[in-house]
């Protein structure tokens, strides 16, 4: 039996717009006219969440390998896609990554699409160390990291599985490059710059018809300072104990209020070439 080509998978380095895109397709599909719970976003679950792997594979991961739960999650997918039978979005912070066997990670005979958010790392570095409760100093660790993985500590068991994401620029190209799956790039400088042509260009890219009203009212209720009020009032589940919130600016080039010249430069010389192909350097490596 084939199944369908039905997952999209909303792909991004954290901190770099992804889900302000999922607060938009919750508020998109949703029935009502008043915006969409910031913690009700069923539209776009998380690829790495433990417990629908652990149903889905009838095995605690817990008692698993790192390698033995890869090897399992693309058979996950397929599950997933054959008993949703509809399109589904699934966010990942994953990289890009294939398996022992060469075969990626997410399975191309069920993806339809990718989505990519690309965000200027120097903001990422930012927004980055807020959500971590840590500071900027330790966030550029992280970014330059090609061994960088969430929920790999032998220590504690988290509610998502090990998810690697290798460096900045390290996480942008896995998924950009590669062929298997069509893939849309969306900046978060355009997200904020003209919303509704970035935002209804993801929705052409993905062949959704949906009027010009309905994304206009969508993006509407998906308002920075809707989400504010929201976590304000009833807290989100998806920010980290630490961190003080996780709507905060949103705002692009809040680096040069907080960054030291010797940390930007250590951000650039690591990741200058893909900053330049993403228009965060020009030609000259100076910044936009």
């Amino acid at each position: 039996m084939t199944i369908a080509k039905n997952i999209v998978w909303l792909a991004s380095y954290p901190k770099s717009g992804n889900t302000w895109f999922r607060v938009f397709l919750s508020n998109l599909f949703s029935e009502s006219d008043e915006p969409a719970g910031i913690n009700d976003l069923h539209h776009t679950p998380i690829a790495s969440a433990r417990q629908p792997f652990d149903e889905a594979t009838g095995l605690p991961s817990s008692d698993l390998t790192f390698e033995e739960v890869d090897r399992l999650r693309p058979e996950v997918y397929r599950f997933q896609a054959k008993e949703a039978g509809e399109l589904q979005f699934r966010k990942v912070h994953d990289a890009y990554t294939y398996l022992e066997d060469g075969s990626p990670l997410f399975p191309t005979d069920v993806s339809r699409a990718a989505i990519y958010f690309i965000r200027n790392p120097l903001d990422v570095l930012i927004s980055f160390a807020h959500h971590s409760a840590t500071e900027p100093e330790k966030m550029i660790n992280v970014l330059n990291d090609p061994e960088k993985a969430f929920g790999r500590s032998p220590e504690k068991l988290f509610n998502q599985l090990r998810q690697r994401l290798s460096t900045w620029s390290g996480h942008v190209t896995s998924w950009v490059d590669q062929e298997d799956i069509p893939v849309h790039v969306m900046r978060y400088e355009d997200m904020r710059r003209d919303p509704f042509q970035v935002f209804e260009n993801a929705l052409k890219f993905l062949h959704l018809d949906i009027s010009e009203e309905k994304i206009r009212v969508a993006l509407k209720n998906s308002d920075l300072s809707i989400l504010q009020e929201q976590e304000k009032k009833q807290g989100f589940k998806e920010k980290m104990i630490k961190a003080d919130r996780f709507f905060r600016k949103g705002k692009p080039g809040e680096w040069r209020e907080v960054l030291t010249e010797e940390q930007v430069e250590a951000v650039i010389n690591e990741h200058s070439e893909v900053m330049r192909r993403f228009g965060y350097l020009d030609e000259e490596g100076n910044i936009v």
